[in-house]
């Protein structure tokens, strides 16, 4: 298999990046923020290299596995999800109509009297381009 780093100017970039931030296991917050701020640094150009692009990965896959193990997410219900992501996206209730189906069940999920349904879930999964999963509810119902 050929990758970026087989081309010696990207590998020449990519041991740039690696000297000026080696890339090792994140074992506190402090060394967590100064890859968040490297990881900003690549994404705010203009354009990476394939050996820009290979450095960029391995350090975010460090970064991921660090929050997943020490940063707890907290439980979000779906409808709290879509709360949010309405307020984020300007929307109104009517807007949700072609997704949940009528007006009646978009005030009923609003309002909590209705779960999401699996056939509204992956129709918001589809329409904000986000994992079903974060619309299931983990936590119980006020």
């Amino acid at each position: 298999m050929k990758t970026a780093l087989h081309d010696d100017e990207e590998r020449a970039k990519y041991l740039e990046h690696s000297a000026d931030f080696p890339l090792e296991s994140i074992r506190d917050d402090e060394y967590l923020g100064a890859a968040i701020a490297k990881i900003d640094q690549l994404i705010d150009r203009p354009a990476l290299s394939p050996g820009d692009e290979v450095y960029l990965y391995a350090l975010t896959d460090l970064v991921e596995l660090y929050e997943t193990e020490h940063i707890p997410m907290p439980e979000v219900r779906g409808v709290d999800l879509l709360r949010f992501l309405m307020e984020a996206n300007d929307m109104r209730q009517k807007d949700l109509v072609p997704l949940l189906g009528s007006k009646s069940t978009v005030s009923e999920v609003l309002s909590g009297k209705r779960p999401l349904t699996l056939a509204h879930i992956t129709r918001l999964s589809e329409r904000f381009n986000l994992p079903a999963d974060v619309f299931i509810d983990r936590t119980p119902a006020d």
